[in-house]
């Protein structure tokens, strides 16, 4: 099968350099049983090449188990990985196979591996190195034939000298270390990728869309993208639906860009010269993309603060209940409190759906969770 064939069978989208070395590194890697880790920022598409991975092994008629470690609680990660026996711990009415016996004979995908607790790692090597895992409850030894896959967006070198992340461990899976690159990176991938999740999106809705315009495209092309080619599929989406399939020009563009980094500079007013930081971590630039958010919202607060305080007083008036006083001291608002406000509100759009208030606020939900839980709010 050519390479061309191989990307069109497996969902591969581009054509840099990059791209093109790891669909090299992925058709020979995947008739193996080698352990791969999949690094890269968060939205770069770890998935779909786990999916090519075994897609193109020969384990592809067995299943692909997907584990997202991070979404696991500390103290139920053994139980879903490995399995419990009834009675081992309170909620244990019946016994259960864990993750590892349902894969058996295929492959399973860790994802966010770099969450998974310490204690948990002790036992995830001793199924990498010999099979062999006991279930929650039971000293029985199992043992287990799958193709382990990981993936992470942290360091892990990082995380071993921060003893975070046991080193035996991050050797083992690090066989063979597939990195995604971030799409600021590959920006000749765009038109690309736009095109595929046009097709795909008008396809499962059965809409039409007049495309973008070549001004659009451009805008797009400029842009930082520190949500990755997710943040790419949920603007296209969004603005498919909300423009009503018309064509869209770059001001279109632009209203759905949440203010963020042009790297040609000077094309985006609104974003108030914010500067262009490359090497972020994943939660910095989830947290600048609600800062940029939140400069706008405040700056559309001063500006009805301000027509307010032009009107003339009315006996017995008072300001409306939405307005929020809540200032530092020197009449600007701190940026956890616009922060907090925005996410409750969020969160009261979507009548407490995180997922749905998370996509919106173009955040994981992991960070979500974590900002609802640090600032008291309900949801």
């Amino acid at each position: 099968m050519t390479r061309e064939a191989f990307q069109r069978e497996h969902g591969i989208i581009g054509s840099s350099p990059e791209i093109l070395e790891i669909i090299d590194v992925i058709r020979q890697v995947a008739p193996t049983d080698i352990t791969v880790l999949i690094t890269g920022e968060s939205g770069t598409g770890k998935e779909v090449i786990a999916r090519a991975l075994h897609a193109a092994s020969k384990r592809s008629k067995k299943s692909l188990v997907t584990v997202n470690c991070g979404a696991i609680p500390e103290g139920l990660i053994e139980s879903e990985l490995f399995g419990h026996e009834k009675g081992s711990f309170t909620s244990a009415v019946d016994t259960r196979r864990g993750y590892f016996e349902i894969a058996d004979g295929g492959t399973i995908f860790l994802d966010e591996i770099g969450e998974m607790p310490l204690a948990t790692q002790v036992k995830l090597l001793r199924v990498l190195e010999n099979g062999e895992f006991s279930r929650v409850g039971s000293s029985a030894l199992r043992t287990t034939d799958v193709r382990v896959v990981a993936a992470t967006n942290k360091n892990l070198e990082f995380e071993v000298q921060q003893k975070r992340f046991r080193p035996d461990l991050y050797f083992r899976l690090r066989s063979v270390n597939i990195w995604l690159p971030p799409l600021r990176n590959r920006r000749g991938d765009i038109p690309a990728l736009v095109d595929a999740f046009i097709r795909e999106f008008t396809g499962r809705n059965g809409m039409t869309f007049e495309g973008f315009s070549p001004e659009a495209m451009e805008t797009l092309l400029e842009y930082h993208w520190p949500g990755n080619v997710r943040e790419l599929r949920n603007v296209v989406e969004s603005l498919i639906v909300l423009e009503n399939g018309k064509q869209i020009g770059a001001d279109q563009v632009r209203k759905h860009l949440y203010g963020a980094d042009v790297v040609g500079g000077g094309a985006f007013d609104r974003t108030r010269n914010l500067p262009v930081v490359t090497n972020k971590t994943v939660e910095q630039a989830e947290r600048e993309l609600i800062y940029r958010a939140l400069l706008d919202l405040k700056a559309d607060i001063l500006e009805l603060k301000d027509i307010l305080a032009q009107q003339p007083p009315q006996t017995g008036s008072r300001r409306p209940a939405h307005i929020d006083d809540r200032e530092n001291g020197n009449g600007n608002y701190s940026l956890d409190d616009m922060e907090r406000q925005m996410i409750q509100r969020a969160l009261d759009r979507h009548e407490g759906n995180r997922r749905l208030a998370a996509r919106e606020l173009n955040i994981s939900e992991r960070t979500l969770y974590r900002k609802i839980k640090e600032y008291g709010l309900n949801g």
